[in-house]
């Protein structure tokens, strides 16, 4: 369906790094990427993630590869490895539900979700600035309000988005535009005890007007925008992808 909205060939000749593209909503993305005619790589938590993605008959990504986000050096060869870089994507993340008040698990939670995103962005800033590239970064929802199960998760996500919008401001004059997509509720396995409960998954249809989940490929259009020519004059916004959910 993504593919089908834009221009076929859209992203040949351009290579993107989705990072925590295995599986998910950033799975999602890069397929739409793939689709799109860019040479994508995917990074996984662990090699069983990425031999997974591998294995799967919808592949369609050069290669996916193993990734700490906590590691400087990890990231840097990662980027290093790649001939250039048009898009970054970073979809890593995790979510401790209920343990998050213990400041151990809230500090691994916000270690992943935002400064890994951070780092990430860091490494490939200067192969971005030669390709005139784009960055886009996975919000929240719960960037706009919080989450009592998850204080980790939420802050992370709050961090960003004001991630996103400082480094549009700072890396504009490397012909840089840094964006962010702020997913609502997304059929996937972050989300599957949301999903097998049937109270709380009852309360999240009813105040989303679409009255559903998301598919991860739902959300990929929108990443896929942000990167494009259409959005030339788009940078430092934190676009919502929520069916609606935060207008109720």
């Amino acid at each position: 369906m993504t593919a089908a909205t834009f221009l076929p060939g859209l992203y040949s000749g351009k290579v993107a790094l989705v990072v925590g593209g295995t599986s998910g909503i950033g799975a999602g993305i890069a397929d739409a990427f793939a689709g799109l005619g860019a040479v994508v790589t995917v990074t996984g938590a662990t090699r069983d993630e990425c031999d997974a993605a591998r294995a799967s008959p919808r592949f369609r990504c050069r290669d996916a590869i193993a990734l700490d986000v906590r590691e400087d050096a990890a990231v840097a060869a990662l980027v290093a490895s790649l001939p250039r870089l048009d898009f970054l994507v970073n979809c890593a993340g995790v979510i401790r539900r209920g343990a998050e008040h213990d400041p151990a698990v809230f500090a691994e939670v916000i270690a992943i979700n935002l400064t890994g995103t951070m780092r990430c962005c860091t490494m490939a800033r200067d192969k971005l600035k030669s390709a005139g590239g784009a960055i886009v970064n996975t919000a929240s929802v719960l960037s706009f309000f919080g989450g009592g199960l998850v204080p980790g998760y939420s802050a992370s996500k709050g961090g960003v988005a004001q991630l996103t919008k400082s480094l549009a401001i700072a890396y504009a004059a490397d012909g840089i535009r840094v964006n962010a997509i702020a997913p609502g509720w997304v059929a996937t396995n972050l989300t599957q005890a949301l999903q097998d409960d049937p109270q709380r998954s009852a309360a999240i249809l009813a105040r989303t007007p679409l009255a559903r989940w998301a598919r991860p490929e739902d959300i990929a259009g929108a990443a896929v925008f942000l990167c494009s020519p259409a959005a030339r004059f788009v940078t430092g916004t934190i676009l919502p992808v929520d069916g609606g959910y935060m207008v109720t």
